[in-house]
């Protein structure tokens, strides 16, 4: 029986594998998700959608186990769907509603008065900037639109945690960088946690503030942004000179207790927060000359590469 006290995490899953047929889709992941926004990263096929599912209560693990705000969702489906917010990747929305009847009625199935949840339905359409467009058929609205329809009818019942399901898909760049300011709005000024599943690396690094990273089931990599792009911290350093000065400088910095790389013409250097000081020093001591000294920035894309190369066979 899981604990029904406060939960360590939003999400807390251990071991959990899921096969279908002679595939399988989650392959023993362990994870957390905290407050805030996360992202779920990972190719097709990772198994992103599948987690997903499994997190609503829509199919139970093989092995392991999950909580969901404190709840098994094999077990309490129903307790955990009613506080969580789902917009599925699929578009297939029924042309000949209205948005706002589309709407009132999953709030309605959450539990809301057909009042309430009338009030809500245009409340969170008006959110989404679709307030005069709210009486229009779905049919009748671009792909644009009804992604902020599928935005709102999670958001219309006032859910605790949010699962958006490649919520920029079919987008043009102007509508999703509506999306993305849209759905990072909703993870800070409206206090929604959001798992947001996504195969892009750009739009993780905008809008979250943690990642989990799926490769072929696993669970590759997770924590904050910083966290993951913490293999990155140090300098990138380029020498110029003779060459034995140059082997001098690399053999002084690295007497130092410092990390040297060498990526091609460049040193990848890492150490102590003093490395500037320290590279300088050991460079000016041999005779050799700085070509480019300076911070080491690494994206979520060189995380991502790197993770999936490690667990690679």
């Amino acid at each position: 029986m899981l604990d029904q006290s406060e939960p360590r995490a939003v999400v807390h899953a251990v071991g959990v594998v899921k096969r279908w047929g002679t595939t399988t889709a989650l392959d023993g992941a362990t994870l957390d998700v905290g407050r805030g926004v996360t992202g779920l990263l990972g190719a097709n096929g990772a198994g992103k959608t599948t987690l997903l599912g499994m997190l609503l209560g829509l199919h139970p693990p093989d092995e392991g186990r999950i909580e969901v705000l404190g709840l098994d969702p094999a077990e309490a489906g129903p307790d955990v769907r009613a506080r969580i917010g789902y917009a599925p990747e699929h578009h297939l929305l029924p042309p000949d509603v209205r948005a706002i009847d589309f709407v009132r009625h999953v709030a309605e199935i959450h539990g809301l008065s057909h009042r309430e949840a009338t009030g809500r339905a245009s409340d969170a359409l008006w959110q989404v900037g679709l307030g005069e467009e709210r009486f229009r058929a779905l049919g009748t609205m671009s792909t644009g639109q009804r992604q902020r329809v599928k935005l709102a009818q999670a958001i219309a019942h006032d859910p605790v945690l949010m699962l958006l399901d490649e919520p920029t898909d079919g987008l043009d760049p102007v509508q999703r960088d509506t999306m993305l300011t849209l759905i990072r709005r909703i993870g800070t000024e409206f206090g929604i946690d959001v798992l947001l599943s996504s195969h892009l690396l750009e739009e993780v690094e905008r809008v979250c503030d943690s990642a989990v990273i799926l490769h072929e089931g696993k669970v590759a990599a997770a924590g904050t942004l910083d966290q993951l792009r913490g293999a990155g911290e140090g300098l990138v350093l380029e020498l110029v000179g003779d060459p034995a000065r140059i082997e001098a400088a690399v053999t002084a910095i690295r007497a130092t207790g410092a990390e040297v790389r060498v990526d091609g013409r460049r040193y990848l250097i890492s150490g102590d927060d003093d490395l500037f000081e320290v590279v300088r020093d050991a460079v000016a001591d041999s005779g050799a000359g700085i070509r480019r000294m300076q911070p080491r920035t690494v994206s979520l894309e060189d995380v991502f590469l790197g993770v999936g190369q490690a667990v690679a066979p």
